[in-house]
């Protein structure tokens, strides 16, 4: 399976949801501008933790996954090979990757 391919799935959603529920476009430029702020929280942890400073908090980089940056911290998993082996984080990443697909869902069909 490819990496990239929860990202082009989501794209699909996010399509198909847009068409259905004529999501405003800032739906879309929030999860624009958190995957950009994600991956460059993941970014700066692994600088750090390669210059063995103070790190990034895990919670802080799932949370914001969490709120919609997850594509962005996927990106970054792969790109920087950083926090891709460490199977508990993996879990609970994929977990809020689940959980704010869901709220996605939910919301969308509301508005």
């Amino acid at each position: 399976m490819t990496p990239y391919l929860p990202i082009l799935l989501f794209a699909a959603l996010y399509a198909a949801a847009t068409l259905a529920w004529r999501l405003p476009p800032v739906v879309g430029a929030a999860y624009l501008a958190l995957s950009v702020v994600c991956f460059f929280s993941y970014a700066l942890d692994k600088s750090a933790a390669r210059r063995g400073e103070r790190r990034t908090p895990e919670s802080r980089l799932l949370v914001l996954g969490l709120l919609g940056g997850w594509p962005g911290a996927l990106v970054a998993q792969q790109w920087l090979r950083h926090k891709t082996v460490k199977q508990p984080f993996r879990r609970m990443f994929w977990g809020t990757v689940a959980l704010n697909l869901a709220g996605f869902l939910v919301l969308s069909a509301r508005g």
